[in-house]
């Protein structure tokens, strides 16, 4: 199940994800955040849905059929947060992999001040993996987290079990992830920096990974492979409109004709 804003683009969000976790061979169940009004450029508006919605909208679902995995992205509201919160702890043996989505690729906010505070208290302590690029992690671990590392330590603090932190927005010559867990670092994982800018690169993460994890894997294997596939769909990436390039999510079904 995932939670996510609609994108009339097609490039994030909920059709993100749902591509992604159809290439992991899942049944996606999509739960409507936001709509948003936004090309492969930026946002111009985004409105929540109303929290009483979010729920029933959950619900209805959760209550006809088993879900594997849940994973979070844009929530936009505190009122959003509070009512995933309450979903959540009914549900404490599903994994939540959750891609703190706190403003656009352009840095537009898509929420208010509080809602970091907000994602801290309520959904850290819920969250299986949590999936920050750098200024997400920067903005949401506590005050007094001067390095990246210590922003990571710091989540991890507020309960989360696993952090993988992705560097595709720090000035390196290639990308740096890196996973921790139990107050380490566990791992870095280094790709090849690709020439262009993308929209939906961190839902197609995190949302992969969540399918993974529906599937059985453990948190480390599903690292690995959520970067592999997100890496591929960046490379094959495609730019249909006049802004960022959208990461091909469907590339796996094409490999015999390239």
């Amino acid at each position: 199940m995932t939670f996510a804003g609609h994108d009339p683009s097609g490039g994030a969000g909920l059709q993100a994800d749902i591509e992604a976790l159809a290439s992991q061979g899942c049944h996606a169940t999509p739960v409507i955040t936001a709509l948003t009004v936004q090309d492969t450029r930026d946002v111009m508006d985004f409105t929540p849905v109303a929290a009483t919605h979010l729920i029933t909208q959950a619900r209805a679902v959760l209550e006809d059929m088993p879900v594997a995995a849940f994973k979070a992205g844009l929530l936009g509201s505190v009122e959003n947060v509070e009512a995933v919160h309450s979903l959540l702890t009914d549900y404490p043996r599903v994994p939540l992999v959750l891609d703190p989505v706190l403003a656009s690729g352009a840095g537009t906010p898509l929420g208010d001040d509080e809602l970091p505070h907000a994602i801290r208290e309520l959904l850290l302590p819920r969250t299986t993996v949590l999936t920050p690029n750098s200024l997400e992690a920067r903005r949401l671990a506590p005050a007094g987290a001067d390095t990246l590392e210590a922003c990571a330590i710091a989540l991890l603090d507020q309960g989360v079990e696993y952090v993988l932190l992705t560097g595709t927005h720090e000035h390196t010559p290639q990308v740096i992830n890196t996973l921790y867990q139990g107050h380490r670092r566990l791992e870095s994982f280094t790709w090849e920096r690709l020439p262009h800018s993308y929209h939906g690169s961190g839902c197609t993460l995190a949302a992969t990974l969540a399918g993974m994890l529906a599937h059985g894997l453990d948190v480390f294997q599903a690292c690995h492979e959520a970067q592999e596939f997100t890496w591929n769909a960046l490379h094959q990436g495609y730019r249909p409109g006049m802004g960022q390039y959208l990461p091909d999510r469907l590339f796996w079904s094409r490999q015999d004709e390239r």
